[in-house]
């Protein structure tokens, strides 16, 4: 399975008596995303399944994806995928959704940061994942724990954002 794992553009700054889950991308933030999301058209990356954080600012930029790629399937959303997760409930989504061949997860840091290490079996590995970047971890197995393969990792500087 190829898992694309894409960290949500550049938000407002929080506003005093907003919770954080309200913050909207910005007009930069979009622009960002565009750009890294059209590099990633130019990859073939096609997904089968999009799932995202409730949050407004990774329903936004799931919303700047869809646009971008062309996509006509389902998006849900997921609890796993909120900053406070962890790498371990991640790995528990993609499993629940092992059937689906590529699988576009929209998020924040630092889960995916810590994910990515745990995806590809380095959970010391520290990644300093930009807004708007997108990782593609392609997964071997499925068992308790992951084993997956680092392919690329596209930043929104990468881009020409």
């Amino acid at each position: 399975m190829k898992i694309y794992l894409l960290r949500h553009g550049i938000a407002e700054i929080g506003k005093m008596g907003e919770p954080d889950s309200a913050r909207a991308l910005t007009g930069e933030g979009r622009e960002q995303l565009r750009k890294t999301l059209a590099l990633a058209k130019k990859a073939d990356v096609t997904p089968t399944l999009i799932i995202t954080s409730p949050y407004r600012r990774a329903v936004e930029t799931t919303s700047v994806a869809v646009d971008v790629l062309g996509y006509k399937g389902r998006v849900e959303q997921s609890q796993s995928l909120v900053p406070g997760s962890g790498p371990e409930n991640v790995w528990e989504l993609l499993r629940d959704n092992r059937t689906e061949e590529e699988i576009l997860l929209v998020g924040h840091q630092p889960l995916f940061g810590s994910a990515a290490g745990y995806l590809v079996a380095a959970p010391n590995l520290l990644i300093d994942f930009k807004k708007a970047g997108l990782v593609r971890i392609d997964v071997l197995s499925f068992g308790p724990a992951p084993r997956g393969e680092l392919k690329w990792f596209l930043t929104p500087k990468l881009a020409g954002a």
